[in-house]
């Protein structure tokens, strides 16, 4: 095989393995939000909003004249590319651009958090009473309009909730095959917790200050 041909193989194999590490840490965000919303959207009961549709495309070509590569080349690339493309689709598969929510275990800590969500803490979000945080969690901002006999009861409720909020966080990181990606998650779902609040509704800035929705 001629020098070239060798220089021309060396560089597809490093770009082979640069594309595969690529595509293994690539945390969809916009998929990401997406998924998110249709989450919160199921817990809170809310309709959900208009999808802008924001689509990611990105084509990857080697064109090279075939007329110049000696015979010895285009076997080499070839047999390299085969061996490579199994790596290229369980790759691509892992960072599928679909976030997937729709495991048994995410199902059920959704269904807990909806029956929460109407029975006992949509009326606290409403009166100002709790709000969302900064780290995809909930918190008592005032526990002065509390009843003290409630108060107890409220403290349990949003201690659950943040339990199964961390919890949802490692396990859609967990259904991706990502478990990695577990903060990304909970940035996003930060997020669109307060994207998908009602008038009215508290939440935390990223100092940590509570705003009014």
């Amino acid at each position: 095989m001629s020098s070239k041909a060798k220089i021309f193989l060396a560089s597809l194999t490093v770009a082979v393995v640069a594309a595969c590490v690529t595509i293994n840490v690539y945390f969809p965000e916009a998929a990401a939000e997406r998924a998110a919303d249709r989450f919160i959207q199921d817990v809170l009961g809310e309709a959900p909003n208009p999808d802008n549709g924001d689509t990611d495309a990105n084509d990857d070509s080697v064109n090279g004249n075939s007329a110049q590569m000696d015979s010895g080349l285009v076997n080499a690339a070839a047999s390299l590319l085969a061996r490579a493309g199994g790596v290229f689709i369980s790759s691509a598969h892992a960072a599928s651009p679909d976030i997937n929510i729709d495991t048994p275990q995410i199902q059920s800590i959704k269904d807990r958090m909806a029956a929460r969500h109407r029975e006992h803490l949509a009326g606290w979000y409403d009166e100002g009473v709790i709000g969302f945080t900064r780290n995809g969690l909930v918190e008592i901002r005032d526990r002065s309009a509390v009843p003290l006999a409630e108060r107890r009861n409220l403290e349990r409720l949003v201690s659950e909730e943040n339990s199964d909020r961390n919890a949802v966080y490692r396990e859609i990181a967990v259904a991706n095959n990502h478990p990695e990606w577990e903060s990304d998650v909970r940035e996003t779902f930060a997020r669109q917790w307060v994207s998908n609040a009602r008038s009215g509704w508290y939440y935390q800035d990223s100092g940590g200050n509570w705003q009014q929705k």
